[in-house]
C-alpha cells in the first residue's frame, strides 16, 4: 500500500514561476500548500532562462563597452572572454535568488517535496509511492527546447539548455530560430566575438513583434556583423571532424562550430498521468478556461504547459490568479494583449499591446506615431540606434507600444500603465518626463499623437 504525503487545500505539481506563486499566494490566503518538483525550485526562469540568460548578456554588455570604450573616449583593451569566470558571475546571482526563494517559500510553511509527481486522480499526485491529496491541483510542469527531432549531442548540436553551461566561446555558431531565445544567443555569442548566422523559416527576426521593431533590429545585426537566413527554412545538419554542416531548403549549406537548435519550447506533459485523469491535450498543451481550470475535479493549470504566451511573468500572474480563483476572491481575467514582452538582445526590442497588423485585423481605424531615438538625448549620450513607435485608435485609447534600442525593456512598464489604462495619447501628453532619459521618447510620441509634435520633423 503506498504511504500518505498527506490531504493539502493546495498540491502544486511543477515548482517553476508559475506552480511556486500559486503556492506562495494560496500559503498567503491561509490555506496548507505541498510545492513538488523534480529539478530545483525556481523551475526554467531561474535556472536555464530570463536569470541565467540575462546574466550572460550582461557580461556580453561589458564585453562590448571594453571593445567600444574608445568612443567615449576611455582607454581600455578587451583581453577576451573568462568563461569559467562568467560562469561563475552568472551562477552566483542564480545561487543567490535560489536561495531567497527557497527560504521565502519555509517562511510560509510551504511543503516542498522533490520528486518527480504523477497525477493519479483528479484529486491526487503521488510522489516515489507517497500519495498528496489535493483539495485543489495545480499543474505547473512548464516546457523544454523543443528538438525538431535532431539529435542534440549536447558538444556540436545544442539547445538553449547546454548553451548556458558551455565551457568556450564557439568560433562560429548557426542559430536555429530567429525568435527570442535565437536572437539573445546570437548576441551574447557576437559580442564575445564569434561569427554567428541566424536561420529563420519565417521572413524577420523575431517575428512576432512589429514589422517595424523586426527591421530595426535586422539592421542593427547587420551592423553588428551578425548574418541571417530569412524566410528560409532548415533542411538537414551532418555533423563534421569540425563541426557541423547545415543544410537549408534550396540547398544553400553554412558551416559552423556549433548548431543551436532555438526553435522554441514544448510543454511538459506526456507521461505524467494527465490525459488518464481526463485533461484534455492538444498537442501536448493542457487546455484551460477563463478560470484556467481544466475541466476536470479541480485541476487547473498555468504558466507554459498551457497554450499562453510562454514567459515566466505570464506563469506568475497565472499562478496567482489560480490561488485567488481557488480562495473565492474572483480575480479578472488576465489580459494577455496587456502583457509586456522582452528580447534582451542588443538592441533590446520591446512591446505591450498588440501590433497595427492585429489592431487591423481586429477592426480599428489606427492611427500610428514613430519616434526615432536619434531625437533623444540620452540615447546620443548612450550611442544606441532604435525608435519608439505607439500605435493608437482614431480618436481613442493607445492600443500598442512597440520599442527597440538599448535599455528599452525598462521603458515597457510606462507602456503596460498606458495601455493598460486605456490612456488617450493626449492624457499621456501631459505628463512630464523627466530629462535627459530615454523615457522623453515615449512622452515625444504621444505629444506627436496628441497634435503636439515638438522635437518631430515634418
Amino acid at each position: 500500500m503506498s504511504e500518505s504525503g498527506g490531504t493539502y487545500d493546495l498540491v502544486v505539481l511543477g515548482g517553476g514561476s508559475g506552480g511556486y506563486a500559486a503556492a506562495l499566494r494560496a500559503a498567503e490566503l491561509g490555506m496548507s500548500v505541498a510545492l513538488i518538483e523534480k529539478d530545483k525550485l525556481g523551475g526554467t526562469c531561474l535556472h536555464y532562462g530570463c536569470i541565467p540568460t540575462k546574466a550572460l548578456l550582461h557580461s556580453a554588455e561589458v564585453a562590448d563597452a571594453a571593445k567600444e570604450s574608445e568612443t567615449f573616449g576611455v582607454k581600455a583593451s578587451f583581453e577576451g572572454i573568462d568563461m569559467a569566470a562568467v560562469h561563475k558571475y552568472k551562477d552566483k546571482v542564480v545561487s543567490g535568488l535560489y536561495r531567497g526563494l527557497t527560504g521565502l517559500l519555509k517562511s510560509r510553511k510551504i511543503t516542498t517535496v522533490e520528486g518527480e509527481g504523477r497525477l493519479t486522480a483528479a484529486d491526487e499526485v503521488t510522489v516515489d509511492g507517497a500519495v498528496y491529496k489535493g483539495r485543489n491541483i495545480v499543474l505547473a510542469t512548464g516546457s523544454k527546447p523543443k528538438t525538431l527531432g535532431l539529435d542534440i549531442d549536447g558538444e556540436k548540436v545544442i539547445t538553449s539548455d547546454q548553451a548556458l553551461k558551455l565551457d568556450r566561446v564557439p568560433k562560429s555558431v548557426v542559430v536555429l530560430g530567429g525568435g527570442v531565445i535565437g536572437v539573445e544567443f546570437a548576441s551574447v555569442w557576437r559580442s564575445y566575438g564569434a561569427e554567428v548566422t541566424i536561420v529563420e523559416a519565417l521572413p524577420h527576426l523575431v517575428p512576432i513583434e512589429e514589422e517595424s521593431s523586426s527591421k530595426l533590429l535586422e539592421r542593427a545585426f547587420r551592423k553588428r556583423g551578425i548574418k541571417y537566413e530569412l524566410g528560409t527554412p532548415f533542411e538537414s545538419v551532418k555533423t563534421t571532424d569540425s563541426g557541423v554542416n547545415v543544410t537549408l531548403k534550396g540547398g544553400k549549406t553554412l558551416d559552423a562550430e556549433v548548431l543551436l537548435v532555438a526553435i522554441g519550447r514544448g510543454p511538459v506533459s506526456e507521461g505524467l498521468g494527465y490525459e488518464e485523469a481526463g485533461v484534455r491535450l492538444e498537442r501536448g498543451f493542457v487546455q484551460v478556461d477563463e478560470n484556467l481550470h481544466t475541466g476536470v475535479g479541480n485541476v487547473y493549470a498555468v504558466g507554459d504547459l498551457i497554450p499562453t504566451l510562454q514567459l515566466a511573468h505570464v506563469g506568475y500572474a497565472e499562478g496567482i490568479f489560480v490561488a485567488e480563483h481557488i480562495a473565492g476572491l474572483n480575480p479578472p481575467a488576465i489580459d494577455y494583449d496587456g502583457v509586456p514582452r522582452v528580447t534582451y538582445c542588443e538592441p533590446e526590442v520591446a512591446s505591450v499591446g498588440i501590433t497595427s497588423a492585429t489592431a487591423k485585423e481586429r477592426g480599428y481605424e489606427i492611427v500610428e506615431m514613430n519616434y526615432p531615438l536619434g531625437g533623444n538625448g540620452k540615447s546620443q549620450i548612450l550611442q544606441t540606434q532604435g525608435a519608439v513607435k505607439v500605435i493608437a485608435q482614431k480618436d481613442g485609447p493607445v492600443l500598442g507600444v512597440h520599442m527597440v534600442g538599448s535599455r528599452v525593456g525598462e521603458l515597457v512598464a510606462e507602456g503596460q500603465l498606458i495601455y493598460n489604462w486605456e490612456a488617450l495619447p493626449s492624457e499621456v501628453a501631459q505628463l512630464i518626463h523627466p530629462h535627459p532619459t530615454q523615457s522623453e521618447a515615449l512622452g515625444e510620441a504621444h505629444l506627436a499623437l496628441a497634435g503636439k509634435p515638438l522635437h518631430v520633423h515634418d
